[in-house]
C-alpha cells in the first residue's frame, strides 16, 4: 500500500486537471456515499465514503478544529487521511494526506461548478475568508478565469483580509483587501464564500444581475453563509443532492422553512456535466453550493494517486 503524502503529490497537480478529473468522474456510474459527522465542543470528526463503480472506493476521516490556526504554532483546521481500495479486490491501495485531498478537492470543486456556471468574461472575484481556502480559491480561480482583472479578499477580522491580500499581491496577485462588504459583493462578478460562519452574512440584495455565488463554508446542519434572498433571487445549484440536502443547513435550514422548494435546485454537477441544466442567461444570478462530498474526494484521490505512480 502506497502513502502518499503532501509534498510528494501538491506539484504535480493543476487546478483545470482537478477540475477536469471531477467532472470525468461525473461521466462514471452513480456514487454510493456515506457519511458520519462526530461533533464535541465546537470540534467535528468527519467521515465519508464513496465508491463509483468503475472508478473505486475511498474512505476519508478528517478532524475540523476551527481553532487550529489560532495556536503557537499555528496547525491546520482540517486534518486527516483518504484510503483508497482496490475495486477489484478489496484491499487498500494508498493512503493519501488529507489535507492534500481536501485543498485540491474543495477549491477544484467550486473552479468546476464555476466553470459551468459564471459568466467566462468574470473581471471581478470576491472571496470572503482569508484563511487556507481563501488562497487555494485565489490560485484556483485565476487559473481557469484568465480574465480576472481585480480580486477582493474580505474578512470579518480587517487585519487577516488585509494581510492575505498584502502576501498574495506580493506574490504577483491583483489582490486587494475589502473593507466594505456590501460595496465589495455589489461588484463583483463572482463571489466565493469560504467562512466558519454559522449565520448569514452575504445579503441577496448587494447582487448585481449576472453575479455567480459560490458557497463553500457551511458544511453542518446549523451553518449557512448566504440570505434567505440570495437563495430566492437565483438560479440555485448544488454540487450533488445526496450530500446537500438534508446535510447542510446552507440549503436545507431554507428548504425547512418553505422560503425554497426541492423544485428549486435546478441540478447538480451531474446534470451541469451532461448539459442538462445550466444558467438561463447572462443577467441570471447562479448559485452553487459545495457541499464537498465523499464521491469527489474519491475522484480526486484517484487522479493524485494516478499523477504519484505516473511520476515514479
Amino acid at each position: 500500500m502506497r502513502v502518499i503524502s503532501f509534498d510528494e503529490a501538491d506539484r504535480l497537480l493543476t487546478w483545470s486537471m482537478v477540475a477536469d478529473a471531477i467532472a470525468d468522474g461525473h461521466r462514471s456510474g452513480p456514487a454510493e456515499i456515506g457519511d458520519l459527522l462526530l461533533q464535541k465542543d465546537g470540534n467535528s470528526l468527519l467521515n465519508r465514503a464513496a465508491w463509483i463503480g468503475g472508478l473505486g472506493i475511498a474512505l476519508k476521516s478528517v478532524t475540523v478544529y476551527s481553532g487550529n490556526p489560532q495556536k503557537a504554532p499555528p496547525l491546520p483546521s482540517v486534518q486527516g487521511s483518504v484510503l483508497l481500495f482496490d475495486e477489484a479486490t478489496g484491499a487498500p491501495s494508498a493512503v493519501i494526506d488529507g489535507v492534500l485531498v481536501t485543498k485540491w478537492k474543495t477549491a477544484g470543486d467550486s473552479v468546476l461548478g464555476a466553470r459551468l456556471l459564471a459568466r467566462p468574461d468574470s473581471r471581478e472575484l470576491l472571496v470572503c475568508g482569508a484563511g487556507t481556502v481563501a488562497r487555494t480559491l485565489v490560485a484556483a480561480y485565476r487559473e481557469l478565469f484568465p480574465a480576472l482583472q481585480a480580486i477582493r479578499i474580505w474578512n470579518r477580522s480587517p487585519d487577516k483580509a488585509e494581510g492575505l491580500a498584502a502576501e498574495l499581491a506580493g506574490e504577483g496577485a491583483p489582490v486587494s483587501a475589502a473593507t466594505d462588504l456590501a460595496e465589495a459583493a455589489a461588484s463583483a462578478d463572482i463571489i466565493a464564500t469560504a467562512t466558519m460562519a454559522s449565520q448569514p452574512f452575504l445579503r441577496g440584495e448587494w447582487l448585481k444581475p449576472g453575479t455567480h455565488v459560490d458557497l463553500i463554508g457551511a458544511y453542518r446542519p446549523d451553518m449557512r453563509e448566504a440570505d434567505d434572498t440570495v437563495l430566492t433571487r437565483s438560479e440555485l445549484f448544488v454540487d450533488s443532492f445526496a450530500t446537500t440536502i438534508g446535510h447542510i443547513g446552507e440549503i436545507e435550514i431554507p428548504l425547512q422553512a418553505g422560503t425554497i422548494a426541492r423544485s428549486d435546485i435546478r441540478g447538480d454537477l451531474s446534470d451541469l456535466v451532461a448539459g442538462r441544466a445550466g444558467r438561463s442567461g447572462a443577467d441570471a444570478i447562479t448559485v452553487f453550493k459545495n457541499g464537498g462530498g465523499a464521491h469527489l474526494d474519491l475522484m480526486v484521490s484517484e487522479l493524485i494517486r494516478r499523477r504519484v505512480e505516473a511520476a515514479v
